[in-house]
């Protein structure tokens, strides 16, 4: 599931640019195994720094595997990528945990943050409520792209009502695991961004 495609060539050497000035910052949330982590890989312009730990006995009883039982790995803290804009702006992404014993850490991603990213699975649905919730107890602008890992199980109207998002927050489709489809998402909320800044310049 965490295999990447449409990758940018070599990049774990890439250096900042010197003529960097400005930097903007943008969070991934979702539930447990959504693909924030495959998603970070996907776009960032350097080796990503992942806390990514194999997942053991310990969790059994604590985190919900349903829907992901493929899965081995499970983020501790955060992954962190970068993105260059141009030469003086430089995008910053951070993959928030995605289990409940690891949410208080998501307070402190959001800080600085100009917008966030809701990434959904469809067989985990209820999983995305909590990141909406946060985000719109934070007041931050947010879009939701539904990862299409498997065949989607509800059309995007249905999972806007299942989700219970009002029309005002855009709604994506996206796979994670490839590069392109990964940064229409980025594109996505920027737009998002943007037109909610047009909005409050011109309100009376």
């Amino acid at each position: 599931m965490s295999e990447v495609a449409d990758q940018a060539p070599p990049r774990s050497r890439t250096p900042l640019a010197s003529t960097v000035n400005d930097a903007l910052k943008i969070v991934i949330v979702g539930g447990f195994g959504v693909g924030k982590t495959t998603m970070v890989r996907a776009v960032s312009e350097i080796r990503p720094l992942s806390t990514e730990e194999t997942m053991t006995g310990a969790g059994i009883g604590i985190d919900d595997i349903g829907g992901v039982r493929e899965k081995s790995t499970t983020t501790v803290a955060f992954d962190f990528g970068r993105i260059s804009l141009n030469e003086q702006m430089v995008l910053y992404l951070f993959g928030a945990p995605g289990q409940q014993r690891f949410w208080f850490l998501w307070d402190r991603l959001f800080a600085g943050t100009l917008g966030a990213v809701v990434l959904v699975a469809t067989r985990r649905v209820a999983d995305s409520w909590y990141a909406i919730d946060r985000l719109e107890h934070h007041g931050m602008p947010f879009i939701v792209a539904r990862n299409n890992f498997d065949e989607p199980e509800h059309t995007l109207p249905q999972l806007r009502e299942a989700l219970s998002l009002s029309d005002d927050v855009p709604l994506v489709d996206c796979d994670a695991r490839h590069r392109a489809s990964s940064k229409s998402v980025l594109i996505a909320l920027v737009n998002h961004l943007y037109a909610l800044s047009t909005a409050q310049e011109t309100s009376p």
